[in-house]
């Protein structure tokens, strides 16, 4: 989301029993991921080192690199990982805020008893104060997320936060972002290109082993083996045409492929099996 600083401050807790006090719960040195300073979903607040800021809906171009982004990162996630988009996070006693998509292990953090915190995290950056979105950043990295990214809309860049820097470091768009939360290597161009995009996402689903994909291979390997017995004239049986149309076993249907090419009858394609 867009922020906007309207120019007012956490203040700090009341004395006990005052109505304005403000519970600031701590565990060890940071309060738990889930106990909130605003209200998740139904006020547009955050808080960012006791400065409360409006996160206000997006307009393009932001909203649809906010949109992009999503699409490439649900794919990529590695298994035990979720991804989320907006997810609230307590990162310290005067901050409590949202990343724009992150990862997170699934699963309850039996230290905290608390949802785990987001291993990685990224933020598209529009019209947004560069300021806070680096002390965001600066935030995110104390509390213990891993590492975090953003996505400049109108320089179309992509860079990672640096802690030895205290910046934001480029990535080259021919580079890749390599994780384990990451099923398979990221291309840094397909944050900020709709049709690498595309394969990106084809190459992690690819990669997880996704039914959906196994089974468009197996449907077009089928659809490939019957073409070439019609190509080569091979009349096979509709009983031995189903079998071939409905088989999901890759090295199965490989071995009928390589038998079509010599095939010149029906029993040959049958010694395949």
């Amino acid at each position: 989301m867009d922020e906007n600083h309207r120019g007012y401050y956490l203040k700090a807790p009341g004395p006990p029993g005052s109505g304005s006090s403000l519970r600031l719960p701590v565990r060890g040195s940071f309060p738990r991921v889930d106990d909130h300073l605003v209200q998740a979903e139904v006020t547009r607040d955050e808080i960012i080192g006791g400065h409360r800021i409006v996160a206000s809906p997006a307009h393009p171009p932001h909203a649809d690199q906010h949109n992009e982004l999503d699409f490439i990162l649900r794919a990529q996630v590695a298994p035990g990982y979720r991804a989320a988009v907006d997810l609230l996070t307590r990162y310290d006693e005067g901050s409590d805020f949202a990343s724009d998509t992150c990862v997170r292990k699934e699963g309850v953090d039996p230290t905290t008893g608390s949802r785990y915190l987001e291993e990685i995290a990224f933020e598209v950056v529009s019209e947004q104060n560069e300021g806070w979105v680096t002390e965001k950043a600066r935030r995110m990295h104390q509390r213990g997320v891993r590492r975090i990214f953003t996505v400049w809309v109108k320089t179309q860049k992509v860079c990672e936060w640096s802690t030895t820097a205290d910046d934001w470091r480029p990535l080259e768009a021919s580079s890749k972002i390599e994780d384990p939360c990451l099923v398979a290597p990221l291309t840094v161009a397909a944050l900020l290109d709709a049709a690498k995009a595309d394969f990106a996402v084809i190459a992690a689903l690819a990669a997880k082993g996704s039914p959906a994909i196994q089974q468009r291979d197996a449907a077009a390997l089928a659809s490939s083996i019957l073409e070439v017995l019609d190509a080569r004239g091979v009349d096979i049986s509709d009983a031995l045409r189903q079998e071939i149309s409905v088989c999901q076993d890759p090295d199965r249907l490989h071995r009928w492929l390589r038998q079509a090419a010599l095939a010149s009858s029906a029993d040959d394609l049958s010694s395949a099996l």
